[in-house]
């Protein structure tokens, strides 16, 4: 091996534990951040479906009330 190489790899030995570490935090960042995208994506669907299935109906209702003004009339002329 030449003296470059030599030097090279006592560099990287010198190194090793800062970069294994770097790795390891790097990794570690990446679980948390994934986990967090995941929770929130799961969290966003959750309240999308909950808030689809519960909301309340808005229709307007119409109440055809001839027969009751019709009975209410035949009661004031039975009297």
């Amino acid at each position: 091996m030449s003296q470059e190489k030599v030097n090279r790899y006592k560099q990287e030995k010198a190194n090793r534990k800062e970069a294994l570490a770097k790795e390891k935090r790097n990794a570690m960042i990446a679980k948390v951040v994934g986990g967090v995208v995941a929770l929130a994506l799961v969290c966003w669907i959750g309240y999308s479906v909950y808030d689809m299935t519960n909301k309340p109906d808005t229709t307007p209702i119409e109440v055809d009330s001839t027969a009751l003004d019709e009975y209410l009339n035949a009661m004031e002329t039975a009297e």
